[in-house]
């Protein structure tokens, strides 16, 4: 499938483009150059043409892929239209594995890591902000209560979220406790 994959989308591509194109690109990335504008479009094209073909598998044809650069540099495929509740699944594992498989995609045909957030209709930038509010009701609730309050089971992405929203509150400290995929933050009042 991957093979399948990879050359359905090489044929997306331009084909004129030589074949070092990538080798630049990862010299420049690798080296902590940043990338130029064309440069970036060349990876958010192929990563775009891997998701399509991922999401044709699922008999999804007719969504729209916008594409921009995120906070950390990283680039991030939101997907909108179509019948996509099925593929952001039960927390958000789905759509978690998703973003696995077109981050193995495109590291293999790119030979570097690029990081990639693949989002559906903006549920990780809901599900991120019902994290940082929950984080800070949260430590108010530690701090009242003079004690700790421990958080349901999280990702390790969602738990970090929870260790950097209270960072700088200097009236709580978190830790993480437990093994995936129980593991979960705890949250203590000092």
């Amino acid at each position: 499938m991957e093979e399948e994959i990879l050359e359905s989308s090489e044929e997306t591509l331009d084909e004129s483009a030589p074949q070092d194109e990538f080798a630049s690109i990862r010299e420049h990335y690798e080296s902590g150059v940043a990338l130029t504008d064309e440069e970036t479009d060349v990876v958010a094209d192929l990563a775009v043409g891997f998701l399509k073909e991922i999401l044709s598998l699922f008999g999804e044809t007719s969504s729209s892929i916008d594409e921009y650069d995120g906070e950390d540099g990283e680039l991030i495929l939101d997907v909108n239209g179509g019948d996509l509740a099925v593929l952001i699944g039960r927390h958000g594992r789905t759509l978690d594995a998703l973003q696995m498989v077109l981050s193995s995609l495109l590291s293999s045909r790119l030979k570097f890591y690029y990081p990639v957030v693949v989002d559906i209709e903006g549920y990780k930038n809901r599900r991120r902000k019902k994290i940082e509010e929950l984080a800070l009701s949260s430590a108010a609730r530690a701090k009242r209560r003079h004690g700790k309050v421990t958080l349901a089971p999280m990702n390790a992405y969602e738990r970090r979220l929870v260790h950097l929203v209270l960072r700088d509150d200097e009236g709580v400290v978190t830790h993480s406790e437990g093994e995936d995929p129980d593991r979960h933050v705890v949250i203590t009042a000092i």
